[in-house]
């Protein structure tokens, strides 16, 4: 077996989160990545917690690592024109060049795709940022919470009688990733096959509203607007998350049709519910859900979260725990997949990463722990660039490799 990525070389600029994630994957399965970051614009998640025994530092974020597994990182201040003049360097050495930064910001170093080509005419580069290069609002710098308000994310996400709730952190970055390592391997497939690069310019805008698409496809069909809605759903019931015994604890359960609620019915000794007009069939359940809602949370509420959602399960109706972190830990599924992979970091010891959430057959993903800043800066300079050590101190004393 081969990794899927073995001897791609990947030089990142990367940084946060869509950046970072999407370089993961090519690591995880085999890229080499030079990761360039400095102390004199520390990456804002080095700082996110949680942090190793809740104590500020540079090395001490679980975040960073659990996005930055498998890299090597350089310390090399770009604000330094000599700086600009090693990633030049660098550019020959790689294959694929990545970054997230707003634009302007490569054509400023003269790190743009036109000039990165004089230097190495096949090479691959991939920008990603909030609207994509072109347009009156190009420039606009953000990140995931102002992304997710542009892209109706936010608009859709809460309770009708409610302020707009923006979804968990960096939602859209969470996204993103999978479609942006797709097309870098489809850059380097056509590579590959015809010794041609390519530029992939992702706007996160864009890609973030194919997870709007019914929404989107809602007005542009019916012109209906879609609203916060809460749990609901616009045609079924019962379609909520149901209190269970136990501080904070909930299940959802879902009836898709009449056969699910018959089967829900039958499970709550209900059978009564079956037959009554305001509950017989779907049209009548969604015009009296809160009564319906009200009903069902008598019955969850004296009943073990994963007892319910077992017990539903077996009768054929959808339902899931509201799993907390230490039920993710716990979950059988994720452990026999072998989700959370325990690794070894410098600072913070032995923490949990994610694993990919795919599996190749032929190539399964390997992983290392994330690097302290700057920890391979010698050995890329020597081994890749072929520097002396007297060069190296020279260039940490004029704080270019920092």
């Amino acid at each position: 077996m081969t990794d899927a990525f073995s001897g791609v070389k990947v030089l990142d600029f990367c940084w946060v989160a869509i950046g970072p994630m999407t370089t993961r994957y090519l690591s995880d399965f085999g890229a080499h990545v030079v990761r360039i970051e400095s102390i004199k614009r520390i990456d804002t998640i080095r700082t996110a917690t949680p942090l190793k025994d809740n104590q500020p530092g540079i090395n001490n974020s679980a975040y960073f690592a659990n996005y930055n597994s498998g890299k090597q990182s350089m310390a090399l201040n770009m604000s330094n024109p000599k700086a600009r003049e090693i990633a030049l360097r660098l550019v020959e050495w790689a294959d694929v060049v990545t970054e997230n930064f707003t634009p302007g910001i490569m054509e400023r170093w003269g790190l743009d795709y036109h000039s990165l080509k004089k230097i190495k005419p096949d090479i691959i580069m991939f920008s990603a940022s909030m609207q994509g290069r072109g347009g009156p609002f190009s420039n606009h710098p953000g990140f995931g919470p102002v992304l997710t308000a542009l892209s109706g994310h936010t608009h859709l996400t809460g309770w009708p009688d409610r302020v707009p709730t923006s979804p968990y952190g960096a939602y859209t970055d969470f996204l993103l990733p999978r479609l942006a390592v797709a097309a870098i391997g489809a850059a380097l497939d056509h590579k590959h096959r015809t010794g041609v690069g390519t530029y992939i310019d992702m706007s996160q805008l864009e890609g973030s509203l194919y997870f709007v698409a019914d929404a989107l496809m809602n007005f542009s069909g019916n012109g209906k607007v879609d609203v916060r809605n809460g749990n609901k759903h616009p045609f079924s019931a019962p379609h909520n998350a149901y209190p269970c015994k136990g501080n904070d604890r909930w299940c959802t359960i879902a009836c898709m049709d009449d056969v699910q609620w018959q089967s829900l019915c039958r499970l709550m000794d209900r059978e009564d519910l079956i037959k009554d007009p305001l509950f017989c069939d779907t049209h009548s359940r969604k015009e009296n859900e809160e009564e319906l809602d009200l009903i069902l949370s008598e019955w969850t509420r004296e009943k073990d979260a994963f007892q319910l959602m077992t017990e539903c399960q077996r009768y054929g109706v959808p339902a899931g725990v509201v799993q907390t972190c230490q039920d993710l830990f716990d979950d059988p599924q994720l452990k026999d997949r072998q989700h959370f992979v325990f690794l070894d970091h410098k600072v913070i010891g032995r923490h949990a990463y994610d694993g990919t959430c795919f599996q190749l057959s032929e190539s399964p993903a390997s992983y290392k722990p994330a690097p302290l800043l700057g920890e391979h800066t010698s050995w890329v300079c020597k081994e890749i660039l072929g520097m002396h050590e007297q060069e190296i101190e020279d260039l940490i004393k004029s704080e270019i490799l920092v």
